[in-house]
Protein backbone atom coordinates (compact mmCIF):
# COMPACT_ATOMS: atom_id res chain seq x y z
CA UNK A 1 0.00 0.00 0.00
CA UNK A 2 1.35 3.33 -1.28
CA UNK A 3 1.59 6.48 1.39
CA UNK A 4 -0.95 8.37 -0.56
CA UNK A 5 -2.91 4.82 -0.50
CA UNK A 6 -2.84 4.72 3.21
CA UNK A 7 -3.35 8.43 4.00
CA UNK A 8 -6.77 8.37 2.04
CA UNK A 9 -8.07 5.28 3.97
CA UNK A 10 -7.17 7.28 7.45
CA UNK A 11 -9.09 9.61 5.75
CA UNK A 12 -11.81 8.15 4.76
CA UNK A 13 -12.16 6.12 8.39
CA UNK A 14 -11.78 9.54 10.07
CA UNK A 15 -14.95 11.15 7.44
CA UNK A 16 -16.61 7.74 8.48
CA UNK A 17 -15.85 8.94 12.26
CA UNK A 18 -17.73 12.04 11.94
CA UNK A 19 -20.94 10.75 10.13
CA UNK A 20 -20.94 8.74 13.43
CA UNK A 21 -20.60 11.18 15.81
CA UNK A 22 -22.76 13.37 13.60
CA UNK A 23 -25.56 10.48 14.18
CA UNK A 24 -24.89 10.46 17.51
CA UNK A 25 -25.48 14.23 18.37
CA UNK A 26 -28.13 14.34 16.20
CA UNK A 27 -29.84 11.34 18.23
CA UNK A 28 -29.63 13.15 21.63
CA UNK A 29 -31.13 16.20 20.06
CA UNK A 30 -34.32 14.92 18.92
CA UNK A 31 -34.09 12.31 22.58
CA UNK A 32 -33.82 15.27 24.18
CA UNK A 33 -37.02 17.10 22.79
CA UNK A 34 -39.38 13.81 22.95
CA UNK A 35 -38.27 12.88 26.46
CA UNK A 36 -39.78 16.45 27.32
CA UNK A 37 -42.82 15.72 25.02
CA UNK A 38 -43.25 12.39 26.71
CA UNK A 39 -42.46 13.61 30.12
CA UNK A 40 -39.88 10.77 30.11
CA UNK A 41 -37.38 10.74 32.99
CA UNK A 42 -35.57 7.16 31.45
CA UNK A 43 -35.31 8.51 28.47
CA UNK A 44 -34.47 12.03 29.55
CA UNK A 45 -31.48 10.19 31.67
CA UNK A 46 -30.12 7.93 28.89
CA UNK A 47 -29.31 10.64 26.89
CA UNK A 48 -27.06 12.18 29.62
CA UNK A 49 -25.44 8.92 30.78
CA UNK A 50 -24.91 8.87 26.92
CA UNK A 51 -23.19 11.88 26.63
CA UNK A 52 -19.66 10.18 27.68
CA UNK A 53 -19.77 8.43 24.53
CA UNK A 54 -20.09 11.66 22.65
CA UNK A 55 -16.83 13.06 24.56
CA UNK A 56 -15.11 9.70 23.88
CA UNK A 57 -15.89 9.85 20.01
CA UNK A 58 -14.69 13.19 20.37
CA UNK A 59 -10.92 12.32 21.96
CA UNK A 60 -11.14 9.03 19.27
CA UNK A 61 -11.53 11.32 16.23
CA UNK A 62 -9.02 14.54 17.53
CA UNK A 63 -6.07 11.10 18.44
CA UNK A 64 -7.15 9.65 14.75
CA UNK A 65 -6.49 13.28 13.06
CA UNK A 66 -3.09 13.93 15.57
CA UNK A 67 -1.84 10.12 13.94
CA UNK A 68 -2.41 11.18 10.22
CA UNK A 69 -0.57 15.15 11.24
CA UNK A 70 2.21 13.14 12.56
CA UNK A 71 2.54 10.11 11.18
CA UNK A 72 1.09 10.34 7.45
CA UNK A 73 2.92 13.89 7.10
CA UNK A 74 -0.23 15.97 4.62
CA UNK A 75 0.10 18.89 2.64
CA UNK A 76 -2.01 21.65 1.45
CA UNK A 77 -5.66 20.55 1.53
CA UNK A 78 -4.78 17.63 3.09
CA UNK A 79 -3.54 19.22 6.58
CA UNK A 80 -6.78 21.66 5.90
CA UNK A 81 -9.44 18.78 5.87
CA UNK A 82 -7.55 17.14 9.56
CA UNK A 83 -7.53 21.02 11.11
CA UNK A 84 -10.92 21.55 9.95
CA UNK A 85 -12.18 17.94 11.44
CA UNK A 86 -10.46 19.29 14.59
CA UNK A 87 -12.44 22.50 14.76
CA UNK A 88 -15.56 20.76 13.90
CA UNK A 89 -15.66 18.31 16.60
CA UNK A 90 -15.48 20.21 19.19
CA UNK A 91 -18.85 21.91 17.91
CA UNK A 92 -19.89 18.87 17.88
CA UNK A 93 -19.21 17.91 21.36
CA UNK A 94 -20.88 21.16 22.72
CA UNK A 95 -24.24 19.79 20.60
CA UNK A 96 -23.60 16.71 22.61
CA UNK A 97 -23.83 19.02 25.86
CA UNK A 98 -26.66 21.07 25.08
CA UNK A 99 -28.74 17.83 24.36
CA UNK A 100 -27.94 16.81 27.73
CA UNK A 101 -28.89 20.32 29.42
CA UNK A 102 -32.01 20.06 27.64
CA UNK A 103 -32.81 16.55 29.32
CA UNK A 104 -31.41 17.33 32.67
CA UNK A 105 -33.88 20.11 32.53
CA UNK A 106 -36.83 17.65 31.79
CA UNK A 107 -35.51 16.00 34.87
CA UNK A 108 -36.11 18.79 37.18
CA UNK A 109 -39.97 19.71 35.55
CA UNK A 110 -42.66 19.62 38.05
CA UNK A 111 -45.07 16.77 37.90
CA UNK A 112 -47.95 18.33 37.24
CA UNK A 113 -46.31 21.24 35.24
CA UNK A 114 -48.27 21.77 31.73
CA UNK A 115 -45.68 22.46 28.95
CA UNK A 116 -48.63 23.63 26.15
CA UNK A 117 -46.84 27.16 25.78
CA UNK A 118 -43.89 25.20 24.24
CA UNK A 119 -45.62 24.49 21.37
CA UNK A 120 -42.23 25.91 19.35
CA UNK A 121 -39.67 23.98 20.76
CA UNK A 122 -39.83 20.49 18.32
CA UNK A 123 -39.98 22.63 15.37
CA UNK A 124 -36.64 24.01 16.76
CA UNK A 125 -35.02 20.73 17.76
CA UNK A 126 -36.40 19.84 14.01
CA UNK A 127 -34.71 22.10 12.13
CA UNK A 128 -31.14 22.56 14.42
CA UNK A 129 -30.90 18.57 13.71
CA UNK A 130 -31.43 19.06 10.19
CA UNK A 131 -28.54 21.58 10.51
CA UNK A 132 -26.08 19.63 12.55
CA UNK A 133 -26.49 16.42 10.00
CA UNK A 134 -26.07 18.63 6.77
CA UNK A 135 -23.29 20.67 8.07
CA UNK A 136 -21.18 17.24 8.69
CA UNK A 137 -22.40 16.01 5.59
CA UNK A 138 -21.38 19.67 3.96
CA UNK A 139 -17.62 18.51 5.24
CA UNK A 140 -17.41 15.03 4.27
CA UNK A 141 -18.56 15.54 0.68
CA UNK A 142 -16.51 18.75 0.22
CA UNK A 143 -19.64 20.59 -0.67
CA UNK A 144 -19.58 24.26 -0.08
CA UNK A 145 -23.07 25.06 -1.71
CA UNK A 146 -25.03 22.55 1.02
CA UNK A 147 -23.05 24.03 3.88
CA UNK A 148 -24.04 27.74 2.49
CA UNK A 149 -27.61 26.96 2.18
CA UNK A 150 -27.82 25.20 5.44
CA UNK A 151 -26.20 28.42 7.28
CA UNK A 152 -29.18 30.21 6.04
CA UNK A 153 -31.54 27.80 7.70
CA UNK A 154 -30.06 29.44 11.43
CA UNK A 155 -32.79 32.29 10.14
CA UNK A 156 -35.45 29.52 11.17
CA UNK A 157 -34.00 28.72 14.30
CA UNK A 158 -33.80 32.06 15.06
CA UNK A 159 -37.21 33.43 13.94
CA UNK A 160 -38.45 30.23 16.42
CA UNK A 161 -36.61 31.10 19.19
CA UNK A 162 -38.27 34.85 19.05
CA UNK A 163 -41.61 32.95 19.09
CA UNK A 164 -41.08 31.21 22.21
CA UNK A 165 -39.71 34.23 23.72
CA UNK A 166 -42.89 35.86 22.82
CA UNK A 167 -44.64 33.37 24.26
CA UNK A 168 -42.99 33.47 27.54
CA UNK A 169 -43.67 36.59 28.19
CA UNK A 170 -47.25 36.32 27.30
CA UNK A 171 -46.87 33.27 29.88
CA UNK A 172 -45.23 35.59 32.66
CA UNK A 173 -48.47 37.99 32.14
CA UNK A 174 -51.09 35.72 32.95
CA UNK A 175 -49.39 35.23 36.16
CA UNK A 176 -46.09 34.86 38.07
CA UNK A 177 -47.20 30.91 39.03
CA UNK A 178 -45.73 30.00 35.45
CA UNK A 179 -42.61 31.97 36.60
CA UNK A 180 -41.07 28.40 36.78
CA UNK A 181 -42.27 27.08 33.76
CA UNK A 182 -40.83 30.23 31.98
CA UNK A 183 -37.38 30.03 32.61
CA UNK A 184 -37.46 26.50 31.63
CA UNK A 185 -38.68 26.63 28.12
CA UNK A 186 -36.66 29.56 27.90
CA UNK A 187 -33.58 27.99 28.51
CA UNK A 188 -34.80 24.76 26.06
CA UNK A 189 -34.92 27.32 23.69
CA UNK A 190 -31.95 29.16 24.26
CA UNK A 191 -29.82 25.62 24.10
CA UNK A 192 -31.77 24.63 20.41
CA UNK A 193 -30.27 28.52 19.27
CA UNK A 194 -27.09 27.18 20.43
CA UNK A 195 -27.29 24.47 18.59
CA UNK A 196 -28.38 26.20 15.66
CA UNK A 197 -25.07 28.10 15.95
CA UNK A 198 -22.69 25.11 16.30
CA UNK A 199 -24.40 23.99 13.32
CA UNK A 200 -23.49 27.33 11.75
CA UNK A 201 -19.50 27.17 12.94
CA UNK A 202 -19.26 23.29 11.34
CA UNK A 203 -20.70 24.99 7.81
CA UNK A 204 -17.96 28.07 8.49
CA UNK A 205 -15.01 25.47 8.94
CA UNK A 206 -15.91 23.77 5.46
CA UNK A 207 -16.06 27.19 3.75
CA UNK A 208 -12.47 27.51 4.85
CA UNK A 209 -11.61 23.57 3.99
CA UNK A 210 -12.66 24.23 0.78
CA UNK A 211 -12.09 27.72 -0.47
CA UNK A 212 -9.11 28.15 2.39
CA UNK A 213 -10.42 31.26 3.40
CA UNK A 214 -11.23 32.09 7.44
CA UNK A 215 -14.33 33.69 8.63
CA UNK A 216 -14.55 34.35 12.40
CA UNK A 217 -17.36 31.55 13.66
CA UNK A 218 -19.50 32.34 16.72
CA UNK A 219 -17.49 32.12 20.23
CA UNK A 220 -20.58 30.11 22.26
Amino acid sequence: MTVRVAFNTELQALHNDLVRMGGMIEDAIEKSVRSLELRSRELALSIIDGDHLVDQMEKDIESRCLNLLLRQQPVAKDLRSISTALKIITDMERIGDQAADIADITLHLNEGQSLHMAKHLPAMAQVASEMVHKSVTAFVHSDLQLARETMERDDEVDTLFLQVRSDMISLLQSGAEHADQAIDVMMMAKYLERIGDHAVNICEWVEFFVTGEYKNTRII
